[in-house]
């Protein structure tokens, strides 16, 4: 009987370090549920890029600290406390909403970043040439959109990126910024080692809802609730052309920010900034 008493407690004490190590994972990967995360250093694994959020109106806090992402010329944030919205949209495909959002960005004189895959680039030529006739950015949301923290390589790294700069330069007969954001946001520190040696600027997001499903819309109300509710100076707000939601608020969400203080920078500013 004693010796089956030992072998129960060894088994509870193992079962509890286990939930402890499930426990930690999950606060790392905690996404957006208003929750601090305890984790500043840059994941050595494959991490998904993560928020807390603590009193509206104030920062976030990411997995690392813009402090220790600077090193990978990486960022989610912008410095101090000037009312600056850094606007971000990620373009898987085209379904009818980027003409709505350009529109909107145009009639504010709001200049954003679009960060686009492949299929983009194929199907949709004509808005890439207007994104960059409007004056906005175009970044890189590699060619095929997997998880690129698996890629061990520079050279199947660099291919993913390279792909989307050939064909954006084929396209607009202009050079590419080389401005990334990595799929899904996961990511590792190879993977933004490899970022940074192939000469790219790594951009996460300080601010963003679950508005990538066209199948589940958010309403304008749950929108503007987060959307307004969470913003704060230097949030780099990631969207998604996908969204109808998206297209149909636009015009209003900015004319709001506007309304409550905020002005509009582009991430070349964003940098320049946190250098000088």
């Amino acid at each position: 009987m004693k010796k089956w008493k030992r072998i129960l407690a060894v088994a509870v004490m193992l079962a509890l370090v286990f939930c402890a190590g499930r426990g930690s994972a999950v606060l790392v990967k905690n996404w957006q549920n208003g929750g601090l995360l305890g984790v500043n250093a840059v994941a050595s694994t494959t991490e998904n890029w993560g928020l807390g959020f603590g009193e509206s109106g104030t920062q976030p806090t990411g997995n690392a600290t813009p402090e220790e992402l600077r090193k990978y010329n990486t960022y989610f944030i912008g410095n101090g406390d000037d009312k600056v919205i850094y606007l971000t949209f990620d373009c898987g495909y085209e379904n009818g909403n980027t003409e709505k959002i350009l529109e909107a960005l145009k009639k504010h004189d709001v200049k954003a970043t679009f960060f686009v895959v492949g299929h983009f680039l194929e199907t949709s030529p004509d808005l890439v040439r207007k994104m960059v006739e409007e004056g906005h950015t175009v970044g890189n949301h590699t060619y095929h959109h997997p998880d690129m923290s698996e890629i061990a390589d520079v050279s199947s790294f660099q291919k993913e990126v390279e792909d989307v700069k050939l064909l954006y330069e084929e396209i607009t007969d202009k050079e590419m910024v080389k401005f990334y954001r990595p799929p899904q946001g996961k990511y590792s520190e190879s993977n933004l080692k490899m970022a940074k040696e192939l000469g790219y600027y790594t951009f996460f997001w300080s601010l963003a809802y679950v508005d990538w499903d066209p199948d589940n819309q958010p309403t304008k109300e749950e929108a503007f609730e987060k959307l307004t509710g969470r913003i704060h100076p230097g949030a780099i707000v990631l969207l998604h052309n996908t969204s109808k939601t998206n297209g149909e608020i636009l015009d209003e969400l900015l004319t709001k920010w506007e309304e409550m203080g905020y002005h509009f920078g582009t991430l070349d500013e964003l940098i320049a900034g946190s250098n000088s």
